[in-house]
């Protein structure tokens, strides 16, 4: 919340950070300190705390599990979104509040638990937009699209009601839109060994991966999965050019031709130590963090694994974006 304002050159005091999960808020704390966050279900939030603590403004980011093509989507019915029906019947009676932005996966448009989200602000007096958006939209070079709804009593927006909006007001609308800052930009100097792909993987997934170079200006969405699963989960890095890897990957591909080749072992041998010369690896969570827009002097306490790190980044939101939102959400 407050790297979000910070990226929006706004002043404001969180009141309060609520999370069940007790990493994410020992990593709030290291950044923030701890008087502020509290491990506890946003179900137990009251609407005379919530106006006890004045706050004026309501960032959230609810489950997104009940929406995710990976998931049942099973919508309302998933005990997951209890959290967003327990804030929809918050905010009709919290007074205090005059602007909120919600974040969701690309999906959520169509549920029914927006639907109950948007008939909770209508029935508060609030004025609402709706978003799709990348952060390859505001020069980022990683594609992460999802669902933002920013909504406010004061005043109605100068743009257009009744849609939902795929670029910011006064943009172009260009859903194809790519970043044009490299990916070289991003990569940390200095990456140890233990980011490398593991050779099993390389030996049976490889050809799933997506594998950014250098020069190139993208790179895809990265999930709570990230170096645990494979496929679709994030891309790998290396640093070779494209026309290097190209010549490298082609020699694999006559290997795989090869009728006699699955059951050679020099040629097993002899396609491992080609893949071993892409020098493909993971990205860090630092190089992560960055592709999140996350700021340099963001850090995860040292006690936190990697794996812990991933799956927060994967959970995380774009710092940009949102930032972005929020100058909107705010303007006169």
């Amino acid at each position: 919340m407050l790297l979000n304002l910070a990226d929006a050159q706004l002043p404001g005091e969180v009141v309060a950070a609520l999370d069940v999960n007790t990493v994410a808020n020992a990593v709030y704390a290291h950044n923030y300190g701890s008087t502020k966050v509290k491990t506890r279900n946003i179900q137990s939030l009251s609407e005379k705390e919530v106006t006890k603590l004045g706050a004026n403004m309501l960032l959230m980011s609810p489950p997104c599990q009940p929406h995710t093509r990976q998931g049942l989507q099973r919508d309302v019915d998933d005990k997951r979104s209890c959290a967003l029906s327990h804030l929809c019947s918050l905010i009709p009676q919290c007074e205090t509040l005059e602007y909120v932005l919600m974040e969701n996966v690309k999906g959520f448009e169509g549920s029914q638990a927006r639907k109950q989200f948007i008939e909770a602000l209508e029935k508060a007096g609030y004025h609402w937009r709706e978003f799709i958006l990348t952060p390859t939209q505001f020069n980022v070079p990683n594609t992460r699209h999802r669902y933002y709804c920013i909504a406010r009593k004061s005043k109605d927006f100068g743009f257009e009601a009744g849609k939902i909006w795929e670029h910011m007001p006064g943009a172009k609308a260009d859903p194809t839109q790519q970043s044009t800052c490299k990916i070289s930009t991003i990569v940390e100097p200095n990456v140890p060994a233990e980011t490398l792909v593991p050779d099993d993987v390389l030996t049976k997934r490889v050809l799933v991966m997506d594998i950014i170079h250098p020069s190139q200006s993208r790179s895809m969405c990265f999930t709570k999965g990230y170096t645990h699963y494979t496929e679709g989960t994030g891309s790998a890095f290396t640093p070779l050019s494209e026309a290097e890897s190209h010549s490298i990957f082609e020699a694999v591909k006559e290997i795989d031709m090869d009728p006699n080749s699955t059951n050679c072992e020099a040629a097993q041998h002899r396609r491992l130590e080609l893949l071993r010369e892409v020098k493909l690896r993971y990205f860090t969570p630092r190089e992560v963090a960055r592709l999140m827009s996350f700021p340099e002097d963001f850090e995860f306490p040292a006690e936190t694994t990697n794996r812990q790190r991933y799956r927060l980044l994967g959970n995380s939101i774009n710092v940009c974006v949102v930032g972005e939102l929020l100058k909107l959400l705010t303007s006169l």
